[in-house]
């Protein structure tokens, strides 16, 4: 065991040492806290465990892996819709079958009725703040939609299956945007229960939701079909039933399954959806198939539709009457789809390794978005496999679409709907290039989070959007490595007007209850954090292996918060409590000071200057909230200058005030805390010191 500097100095309390020490900057007398509450006589350091985290147990463990007991549902459908294009009107019968992999007996299933939110008097209509003062132009169709007033689920049946395929009447009932099945007898474990739903709505043109909706462009109506079907609501090891209102600003959070899918659309509209194609013999032209052969064959985008191609007879298969599309998807959490006559179609093949499984990359946007679409679509989904892949794991699914329409940005697994498009003459500028592959790598990188590693998104914004804008950072800077920064998510320097303003509320808060700053909030400064976390504390490779373990053990899963935190502790190697803590729980912003400089003769202070003529001390302080590492540049008299970056661990038995010494022989002439902004810090002026003029001789 060594001695520590100060307990040496009591130690030797004889004169010439009690000397010294007089001149030394004082100690402190006590834990100096931040931010801690006087009247309690408890510990309250910034790196003492944290209490939120429950406990581990055998379904989630310490590790922050899925424990031995883990479980959970699934649940699996078979749809058959129909798309009427003259009334707007989405029609279908749904037999789901729930099995229940819970140690528990259940009564009864909740389902969510997502559309139920464009109803009049749903809770999001009912809550609606009145409308701002000033909207721009450009924001009013967000701010201040048409309203809905034809907008919900008409259910004329529900029915329970039995073994032997005779249907009864369910006894049911809806509670906002959800609705209780009862079952005929409670479901035990290892048990599963078939219901039938028929249901309709009216797609709307916009709503409270904004995520299905319709458009008509230059060529004709498209509709962009999500959050369509009743869908079971999870039921987990945390929260039994998940019982989240859907709001709108939380997203949704569902059991895996597998689907069968059937969409009946007019003869001459093209369809893209999640999970692959099974009848391409019935939906696609000779022509067609040809085409996507080649592409499929090769990594740059063929067209399947060409531009001139759009409402041509000759671009669909012989014959007018309806056409029915069916896909099936394995494995997935949702199903979507988009349904046009004036979709253009191109594609590509991507392989992780030469000679590997073809992943189908595929885009459909209608004339109005060319020229543009058809140069950065194709070519960002591609980006993203590869990125992704590299920083969590390779996409397992066969295809992967992006589809222009209403909705700028909305992700679903093998299936992304994004906006950006160019001027009514065709010309765009450079930014909108910027903004689709943006929205695309981040879409379509959905996919990964959370539709794969299936976080609860209704609660924990960012679990998803965190994550997933963390990896568009470096999914943007690996698709144009001179991407204007100033426009990402990512680096401190742009989260510094946010960090601070004053109605911020911290990560850890249900996603409906962050009530201003959305974007900040749930996308930048998670993301911000990560890249800090991953470039500035722990190292890219550190940080690189322990994500890829919490991304690859939770796939197809449901990871909560602190299996994210517990697992990057365990893969990492290192606690960061009073990282998770400042950044996750708290809404305290970085203000890092250096506050003085001194300079002693090294004679002096030891008797020698073996190691440099001079000691030098500085001074820093953290006059707000978080606890940060400390990196500072030191510029000398010479014209040289050093980095010095120390750990947050400077900030353990003083989280107020840290002096750093050093022996040398220059002079200094400049200290700058942050020099690289890398942290965030809110307050910048303190941020530098600078020796005072010499006088003149």
């Amino acid at each position: 065991m060594q001695l520590r500097p100060f307990l040496l100095l009591a130690l030797l309390a004889g004169p010439t040492v009690s000397a010294v020490a007089q001149q030394a900057p004082s100690a402190p007398r006590g834990p100096q806290w931040l931010n801690a509450d006087s009247t309690k006589r408890t510990n309250q350091s910034n790196f003492r465990a944290l209490e939120e985290w429950p406990a581990p147990n055998e379904y989630r463990n310490a590790a922050g892996s899925p424990g031995p007991k883990y479980w959970q549902q699934q649940v699996d459908y078979v749809i058959r819709t129909t798309l009427d294009t003259v009334e707007h009107k989405v029609t279908g019968t749904e037999r789901m079958t729930y099995h229940n992999n819970s140690p528990d007996r259940l009564a009864y299933v909740w389902v969510q009725l997502d559309q139920d939110i464009e109803r009049t008097d749903s809770r999001a209509a009912l809550a609606q703040r009145a409308l701002p003062r000033n909207i721009p132009e450009q924001a009013r169709r967000f701010l201040a939609p048409e309203p809905v007033t034809n907008g919900g689920y008409t259910i004329p049946r529900v029915q329970l299956v039995a073994a032997d395929g005779k249907k009864t009447d369910a006894k049911f009932f809806r509670n906002g945007t959800q609705m209780r099945i009862d079952l005929a007898t409670p479901l035990a474990t290892g048990q599963k229960a078939v219901i039938e739903i028929d249901w309709s709505f009216i797609v709307p043109e916009g709503g409270r939701n904004g995520r299905g909706v319709r458009e008509k462009v230059r060529d004709g109506w498209l509709y962009e079909i999500a959050q369509w079907f009743p869908r079971a609501a999870v039921y987990d090891d945390v929260n039994g039933w998940q019982n989240v209102q859907f709001y709108g600003q939380g997203e949704f959070y569902l059991e895996f399954g597998n689907y069968d899918v059937s969409i009946t659309v007019p003869h001459d509209h093209i369809v893209r959806a999640t999970g692959a194609l099974m009848n391409p013999l019935q939906t696609m032209t000779a022509t067609q198939r040809a085409r996507l052969a080649t592409a499929l064959a090769g990594d740059t985008a063929v067209f399947i539709v060409k531009a001139d191609e759009v409402g041509q007879a000759s671009a669909r298969p012989a014959g007018t009457a309806p056409i029915t599309w069916r896909f099936k998807a394995e494995n997935v959490r949702d199903f979507a789809w988009a349904s046009s006559k004036t979709y253009v179609w191109d594609a590509a093949g991507f392989r992780y390794q030469p000679g590997g499984r073809v992943i189908e990359l595929h885009s459909v946007y209608p004339r109005d978005a060319m020229p543009l679409w058809d140069k950065i679509s194709t070519k960002a989904i591609r980006q993203t496999m590869i990125t992704y892949g590299r920083l969590a794991f390779e996409y397992p699914y066969p295809q992967a679409s992006n589809v222009h329409g209403p909705v700028f940005g909305m992700e679903y697994p093998m299936i992304a709907f994004c906006g950006a498009r160019p001027r009514a003459d065709g010309t765009y500028d450079k930014s909108l290039e910027y903004a689709l592959a943006s929205v695309t790598i981040h879409e379509v990188g959905h996919n990964w989070f959370p539709m794969i590693v299936a976080s609860d998104e209704r609660r924990w914004t960012w679990m998803d959007e965190g994550l997933n804008s963390f990896l568009e950072y470096y999914g943007s800077l690996d698709f144009d490595a001179a991407w204007p920064k100033q426009t990402m998510r990512g680096p401190a320097r742009n989260l510094t007007n946010y960090m601070r303003a004053p109605n911020q509320v911290p990560l850890m808060t249900e996603s409906d209850a962050v009530y201003a700053n959305f974007g900040n909030n749930g996308y930048s400064k998670p993301a911000t954090g990560l890249v800090m976390l991953r470039e500035h504390v722990l190292g890219e490779e550190t940080f690189d292996r322990a994500f890829r373990e919490y991304s690859q053990k939770w796939m197809f899963k449901h990871p909560q918060p602190a299996d994210f935190f517990r697992s990057l502790v365990a893969g990492a190697g290192e606690e960061a409590n009073w990282f998770w803590r400042g950044w996750f729980y708290t809404t305290y912003a970085n203000d890092q000071a250096v506050t003085a400089v001194e300079t002693q003769s090294a004679k002096e202070l030891i008797g020698s200057d073996a190691r440099g003529a001079n000691y030098h001390r500085f001074t820093f302080q953290q006059q707000a909230g978080l606890v940060m590492p400390l990196h500072f540049e030191v510029v000398y008299e010479d014209g040289t200058k050093e980095t010095i970056k120390l750990p947050a661990d400077i900030w353990r038995n003083n989280e107020k005030e840290f002096v750093y010494g050093f022996f040398s022989n220059k002079v200094v002439t400049q200290v700058t805390v942050d020099p690289a902004e890398a942290f965030v810090d809110v307050n910048r002026a303190n941020n530098v010191w600078k020796a005072p003029p010499k006088p003149i001789s």
